[in-house]
């Protein structure tokens, strides 16, 4: 399957990351005197915990710009879209199927090297191809525990957390956590006030791999309906 698919998993788990070691010290302090690697520490536990949240964002490796935006539960159901090099698909897993629609340069990225490459790109055009969760070029495409992985990562890199005041992340409230790494990349996570303390945002900046996410829908049903049938193409058929 395409090489982009792979691309925003490692992008998701970077992003991730990025919300793990974020930092920051105000005197106006929304949790009641705990630190800020207690509050990040809490923060990534909530996440974690929650049944589904959505997760949408840009990451630039390389100068290459990766947009990813996908609604994951718990059961692995999940919709989102993906694009990177000029290049879109949407995904939805329902049970243990995913579907998979790309536009033109997305399949012809996947199908490249097929000497009928450029047909298939162009039939498959508006078509949902269907994939058993276990096949390799979907396998943990839509995994929250995946996603969220580098969330819960080495303990240590939390130490040292500052806070950084407060702010809004589409219309909540969230407590900014900043920190500086060397090299000069500067890592802030944004923590819900209100409620749970779900991460509601991370941020990477002046690293070799700047990035933003947005993770918003906590706890809220993953509409992973499945694509009409006429509409769906088999991944085995393909080719023959």
């Amino acid at each position: 399957m395409y090489a982009g698919k792979k691309m925003v998993l490692a992008t998701l788990v970077c992003l991730g990351a990025t919300g793990l070691t974020a930092c920051g010290d105000d005197a106006d302090d929304p949790f009641e005197g705990k630190s800020a690697d207690t509050i990040a520490e809490e923060a990534m536990k909530a996440t974690r915990d929650a049944s589904s949240v959505r997760m949408k964002g840009t990451a630039r490796p390389e100068g290459t710009s990766v947009k990813v935006d996908f609604h994951v539960d718990e059961q692995g159901d999940c919709r989102g879209t993906l694009s990177a090099r000029g290049a879109r698909a949407d995904v939805v897993k329902s049970g243990r199927t995913t579907y998979v629609r790309g536009d033109e340069k997305f399949w012809s990225g996947t199908f490249g090297n097929h000497p009928d490459g450029r047909r298939i790109a162009e039939e498959l055009r508006d078509r949902w191809v269907k994939s058993d969760t276990g096949d390799t070029g979907v396998r943990g495409m839509c995994d929250k525990r995946e996603f969220l992985a580098a969330l819960d990562g080495d303990a240590s890199e939390r130490a040292g957390m500052e806070k950084s005041g407060t702010t809004e992340v589409e219309g909540k409230e969230a407590l900014a956590l900043k920190r500086e790494r060397p090299g000069g990349e500067r890592l802030t996570l944004y923590v819900a006030t209100e409620g749970e303390p779900y991460i509601l945002k991370a941020v990477s900046q002046g690293g070799e791999a700047p990035s933003e996410v947005v993770l918003t829908d906590y706890d809220e049903k993953v509409h992973a309906e499945k694509p009409p049938a006429d509409r769906i193409v088999d991944a085995e058929s393909i080719g023959r």
